[in-house]
């Protein structure tokens, strides 16, 4: 009777492992991670009031993110001619709170998204350098997607704007110095 046990406890928790279905995270899958990026920038630029905070002076941007979050976003990039700051909000990113950024492409809109990592299905295969880390580079719906994950916080780029300038971009903000 034992190992009937056993193995039936085995079964109960290997099967569900091995088709995915384990675990309260499912939608942390890189896969749906692209679409809740997108999502999330979809309704960024259909929003009346995108930005909290309208600035294109990091050093204004993110301590209006203080109390506001229950981490601090690490950005070193402040924005420059090429790609000018608009402002930040606070968003939600899947089951998390999250800090958005607006940069500018000319006409294009550009979120970034910093969101705390922990917990996440981050992605080890098929991945391509980007500056200084590995990134899952995907398109959805029309939109490229830059997703990488630097120490305990993720990021997530998202815009229409062509590839190469949006890698340009995600060069620029996953300087660590």
């Amino acid at each position: 009777m034992v190992p009937a046990l056993v193995t039936a406890a085995v079964l109960l928790i290997a099967v569900p492992i091995y088709y995915g279905q384990i675990g309260p995270f499912q939608s942390d899958r890189p896969g749906s991670m692209v679409t809740e990026a997108v999502t999330d920038h979809l309704r960024l630029l259909s929003s009346q009031h995108p930005l909290d905070i309208e600035s294109g002076n990091m050093h204004q941007v993110k301590p209006w993110y203080e109390g506001r979050l229950d981490f601090a976003p690490v950005v070193r990039f402040l924005g420059d001619a090429e790609f000018p700051l608009a402002g930040g909000a606070i968003g939600y990113f899947l089951d998390r709170k999250a800090a958005v950024f607006v940069f500018h492409r000319r006409l294009h809109a550009i979120s970034l998204i910093v969101f705390p990592a922990r917990g996440l299905s981050w992605s080890t295969r098929g991945l391509t350098p980007v500056g200084s880390v590995m990134a899952d580079v995907s398109d959805d719906r029309g939109f490229h997607v830059i997703l990488w994950r630097q120490g305990e916080q993720g990021y997530a780029l998202i815009s229409d704007v062509d590839l190469p300038e949006l890698t340009q971009l995600a060069v620029k903000l996953s300087a660590t110095s």
